[in-house]
């Protein structure tokens, strides 16, 4: 089992930033890959961008260059930095990991709204 606790999000006008964290507990040492997902309504919940235990990362086309992910394996810590938002960007955004057994696990999620 792999506990999920994540921070961060919250408000800010189109253009700006914000950053999410989220710090994994359990047994980590199966994990292969931590990333975000988010999802808004109406909408099914899309990988926005993820790393793996060996470092390679992965953006959804529509927000490379405006977001960074950071992953920090001695703290099974993933930090996703989000710039040049757009109200599109708007969803719950929630950590989600995969293991090597194929196991998937999500926090609990938290808001990102980009609005002016």
């Amino acid at each position: 089992q792999v506990q999920l606790v994540e921070s961060g999000g919250g408000s800010v006008q189109p253009g700006g930033s914000l950053r999410v964290s989220c710090v994994a507990s359990g047994d980590t040492s199966n994990i292969y890959l931590m990333g975000w997902s988010r999802q808004d309504p109406g909408s099914q919940r899309e990988l926005v961008a993820s790393v793996l235990d060996g470092g390679r990362t992965y953006y959804k086309e529509d927000v490379k260059g405006r977001f960074t992910i950071s992953r920090d394996n001695a703290k099974n810590t993933i930090n996703l930095q989000m710039s040049s938002l757009k109200p599109e960007d708007t969803a719950v955004y929630t950590c989600t990991v995969r293991t090597w057994q194929d196991d998937y696990y999500w926090g609990q999620g938290t808001q990102v709204t980009v609005s002016s």
